[in-house]
């Protein structure tokens, strides 16, 4: 292994837009054939192979000091999971579906159980029946991936799609469960989603173009030959993608095409394989909704009307369109109805108000609601799935930063609560040696930014600790206040572990999204560097004490403020980072660029977009000056960051800084954008960041 860097050779490129003229002497990285790398990862230029393994080379020898403190911290967190785990069966008609791990196995295996048996959780009940082996399919393959595993409403089929390479095409098979033998078709290059008609011998699935976006939903009937299969719908807007789902009632199925502010739905009776969609309300720039049906209406969850943080209307199912939309539940500036689900006799919002999230259910008999809150300072609420419609159960999970998940069944006619399942820490877990708190931090403009924050209680307030921030900060994904067990590897150790909520996330709100997004993107950075500046005020840590972490858009993240505050950051892990901005949305026919133009702008058309963006572009704005240790992740088969973007992030990094501090570029030749697939794959990965990031503050213990 090499201790000496690899050099990244320089070569001429240059583009002109809107008069500006940039260099990019490490263009080169991004093979012209990527389209093909993505399908096959062995057809990746020689060259580029050859660099890209010389840095992980180098990044290996770097840390290899540093592999007994690998070791223990992937022996700590594997201790830390119950190996033969099992989720809580979800029962659907005369059977419980459910999904286990086998102690030792990396992949889930698909299981279900008659209805009468579920209830022995959590051993293995006599009726089982495994419908899919995720460890032997993986078997013989670098990378596996179920994306999508659904079975047939007669419980007859099960339909799987499953990602081979990391590159997010999928294989969509069919078991026949009742002889247990594969169905001869074979779908190829499909998106990873399915979703079955009511007569269980035909689905919908969608399917990729040649620039990996999925645009045409086809209809595929057992049996039938693939080249054949009917397409329903085909979107040739290349800024939209199409979804599919089906509404809780399984009336319907729904086509979904949409970018990031726009969305149109489409419905098909479920029960007519023949039958083509009809459209709910053709797309209005800005506009976006949801549908399910109810009785002989549908519910819209939308923000139409001017409804920011959203509302719930109600339209008759014959003349679904936005003039018949009548509110149900009216908007409410600074509620952020994140989710709806519908039962046969009530009606589920997830809401968030102040940063925290809260259940609703309403009666649909009466219209009486009730709310089920918590008592932590910061915590983590979701809606579990379930798969029956006529049930006056609710499920859903809790967890905090200090409380392992806990899966409640919740009855909504006479509100008893019962535990199902709580995540158990097989090597020992007492919440109360740990302290969670939620603080405010100051931003320029005066918003409030929330800040999570975990520590050990024998950990002094005073300044010293060394503090680890993640953020993230784009389309709206808030980032929960939630248990991981991986981070007490760094909170045993003394670490402050702090989460900082920045705009252009949605935990105050859809208003705190929009507050971070086109021309408000600064909002995200100067929030972050706030947050850590707070972290230090308060005697939590100090200047020069932070290390950060954030991937993909949060990736983006740590480039800026590794770019803008050096001084304020010890180590910035960087997973997956989009931190080759102006290139990549100068590029109309990258996987994911036009649908990101409402994201961040369109640079080819725009040209205020062009020069914004050039401003904060993290490769773009790097400067010969000190820089903190960075480690930056990339996959090769990814097709949302492409691997080039760290790659060429780091070479410029390198050639430019004055200092000594490390800068590692680690990517996995047989993954994409989430990394390994297997469960201590990705363990191994998450312990070379905090074994980097230790590394880093010199405790490699």
């Amino acid at each position: 292994m090499s201790t000496v860097p690899p050099a990244c050779p320089r070569k001429p490129w240059q583009e002109t837009r809107h008069g500006v003229r940039r260099e990019d002497p490490y263009h080169w990285l991004k093979d012209p054939n990527w389209q093909g790398v993505m399908r096959d990862p062995s057809l990746l230029d020689n060259e580029i192979r050859t660099y890209v393994k010389a840095e992980n080379a180098y990044s290996e020898s770097v840390m290899a000091s540093e592999k007994v403190l690998r070791d223990r911290l992937f022996r700590e967190m594997t201790g830390r999971i119950k190996e033969d785990d099992s989720s809580f069966p979800t029962p659907d008609g005369s059977f419980a579906y459910y999904r286990r791990f086998v102690e030792g196995g990396q992949h889930p295996v698909f299981c279900r159980c008659s209805r009468q048996d579920w209830d022995v959780y959590p051993e293995t009940p006599a009726s089982e029946q495994i419908l899919l082996d995720g460890n032997a399919e993986a078997s013989d393959k670098p990378f596996f991936k179920v994306a999508d595993c659904k079975h047939s409403p007669d419980h007859r089929y099960l339909a799987y799609a499953a990602d081979e390479s990391g590159s997010e095409y999928h294989v969509i098979r069919i078991r026949d469960l009742v002889t247990g033998t594969r169905l001869p078709d074979l779908i190829e290059r499909a998106q990873g989603e399915l979703v079955w008609y009511a007569d269980g011998e035909s689905f919908l699935y969608s399917v990729l173009d040649e620039n990996h976006r999925p645009y045409k939903v086809l209809q595929h009937r057992l049996g039938a030959n693939p080249d054949t299969d009917r397409v329903v719908y085909e979107e040739h807007d290349p800024g939209f993608f199409v979804g599919l789902g089906r509404t809780e009632s399984r009336r319907f199925l729904t086509i979904s095409a949409h970018d990031h502010v726009t969305s149109e739905v489409r419905l098909i009776p479920a029960s007519r394989s023949d039958a083509e969609p009809f459209i709910v309300e053709a797309r209005n720039p800005g506009v976006e909704y949801h549908v399910t049906d109810w009785a002989e209406k549908l519910l819209v969850l939308t923000n139409a009307d001017d409804a920011v943080d959203f509302k719930i209307a109600e339209a008759p199912l014959e003349c679904p369109s936005r003039s018949n939309w009548q509110d149900l539940i009216a908007h409410r500036p600074g509620r952020y109805v994140m989710d709806m689900r519908l039962f046969g006799t009530h009606l589920i919002r997830l809401e968030r108000a102040e940063a925290l999230p809260r259940i609703v259910v309403r009666c649909l008999r009466d219209a009486a609601e009730h709310e089920l809150a918590f008592e932590e300072e910061a915590y983590s609420l979701s809606l579990a799935p379930l798969l029956e419609f006529e049930t006056g159960e609710l499920r859903f999970s809790y967890s905090s930063m200090t409380t392992p998940e806990q899966l409640f069944a919740y009855d909504m006619e006479t509100r008893d609560k019962t535990l199902l399942k709580e995540q158990q820490i097989p090597s020992g877990h007492e919440p109360s040696d740990y302290i969670t708190r939620r603080i405010e931090a100051g931003a320029p403009d005066g918003a409030a930014v929330p800040v999570s924050i975990l520590y050990s209680k024998d950990t002094a307030l005073d300044g010293s600790a060394p503090c680890l921030l993640y953020g993230y900060g784009a389309y709206g994904m808030s980032m929960p206040a939630a248990f991981s067990g991986n981070r007490l590897s760094l909170v045993d150790r003394g670490f402050i572990y702090a989460i900082a909520h920045v705009r252009g996330g949605s935990e105050k709100g859809y208003s705190w999204y929009l507050e971070g997004k086109l021309s408000k993107k600064e909002n995200t950075f100067t929030d972050f560097i706030a947050a850590a500046e707070a972290l230090a005020s308060e005697g939590f840590t100090r200047a020069g004490q932070i290390a950060t972490h954030g991937g993909s858009a949060g990736g983006m993240l740590m480039g800026v403020v590794a770019n803008r505050r050096p001084d304020l950051f010890r180590a910035i892990l960087a997973e997956v980072p989009f931190v080759d901005v102006l290139n990549t949305m100068c590029d109309k026919d990258l996987p994911l660029t036009p649908p990101e133009w409402p994201e961040w702008g369109n640079p080819i058309a725009d040209e205020e977009a062009y020069r914004r963006l050039a401003a904060f572009s993290p490769y773009d704005n790097v400067e010969a000056m000190a820089y903190p240790a960075i480690l930056a992740t990339a996959g090769l088969s990814d097709p949302r960051v492409t691997y080039w973007e760290p790659a060429k992030w780091i070479a410029k990094l390198r050639a430019l800084k004055t200092n000594d501090e490390p800068l590692l570029l680690r990517t996995n030749m047989e993954a994409g954008h989430g990394g390994a697939s297997g469960r201590f794959d990705r363990l191994e990965e998450i312990a070379l960041l905090y074994a980097f990031a230790l590394k880093a503050f010199g405790r490699e213990a």
